[in-house]
């Protein structure tokens, strides 16, 4: 990790601090750490007591959920559409997107700034958030999101950097201060949380944070819509993109309507004929 170091004392000199380049990042990486399935028992006995029968084709729980709740809707097991996929495209086609609401993953996404977060929790409905804290979390070796734009410009780059690693610098060095300030607090992890919420003031929004989170089938194509589009933030549209691939892998049937475009001037947007399900 980048750390600052010291240098000896020379001459009867003080002894300074060098601050070292603190760690770059440059693209975001999501992780899927949840997904449901469904208990196929239960379903058969339900069926049963209804003197119904139904089957599946697809794998995928998520898939398999929506496929369930949309045929409690109108009681068509063993009826009509046979393919999960027939009849997920049915719903998305007729906008019926309550019924995507069954189907949750969770992720945990890292690589990503201050700045994203502020934007990805305004979404609310059909989202679940636990984010680091940086009043608990230590963020003396954090690392920092640079946007593009900057980096590809060797001089904007350096100015930025010089930003990021003299605030970095002086977050340090407040709680180090802070800490010595402070004796009086006998509880070692109070006085560790006083400390950094306020010595993070200091911090950009480029921080590095990361977010575990908890979503919908229909939240996420809200978002994927929302933030995918042209219109979107730099950072939140590479995550929603990022996103949206892993969930055509991961659920094909309920994503698989959406293309990734390349625009002439080689920005990526996500489009689909089935917008706002």
């Amino acid at each position: 990790m980048d750390q600052t170091t010291t240098q000896p004392a020379t001459n009867g000199q003080p002894e300074t601090r060098v601050p070292h380049e603190p760690k770059i990042i440059r693209e975001p990486e999501i992780y899927i750490v949840g997904r449901q399935t469904l208990d196929r028992e239960t379903v058969d006995r339900f069926l049963d007591d209804q003197g119904l029968t139904w089957e599946t084709d697809s794998e995928v729980g998520g898939e398999q959920l929506v496929e369930a709740g949309g045929r409690i809707c109108y009681m068509s097991f063993g009826k009509g559409r046979k393919t999960n996929r027939e009849y997920i495209t049915n719903l998305v086609s007729m906008k019926h997107g309550s019924v995507l609401e069954h189907a949750t993953w969770d992720f945990i996404i890292t690589g990503v700034s201050r700045s994203f977060s502020h934007e990805l929790v305004r979404h609310r409905a059909g989202w679940g958030y636990s984010q680091l804290s940086q009043r608990y979390v230590d963020e003396s070796t954090a690392n920092f999101v640079e946007p593009e734009i900057i980096a590809r410009d060797e001089r904007l780059h350096a100015l930025w950097l010089k930003a990021v690693t003299t605030a970095h610098q002086a977050y340090r060095e407040l709680v180090e201060g802070l800490m010595e300030s402070m004796p009086n607090v006998e509880n070692k992890t109070e006085r560790r949380k006083l400390v950094r919420e306020a010595a993070r003031s200091v911090l950009p929004n480029a921080t590095e944070t990361m977010i575990f989170c908890s979503a919908n089938a229909r939240a996420l194509r809200h978002f994927i819509e929302l933030r995918g589009g042209e219109g979107a933030e730099a950072e939140i549209r590479r995550v929603a993109l990022k996103l949206l691939r892993l969930m055509q892998q991961e659920a094909p049937t309920l994503f698989g309507d959406y293309e990734i475009v390349r625009l002439e001037d080689g920005t990526e947007v996500a489009r689909t004929a089935w917008e706002k399900v």
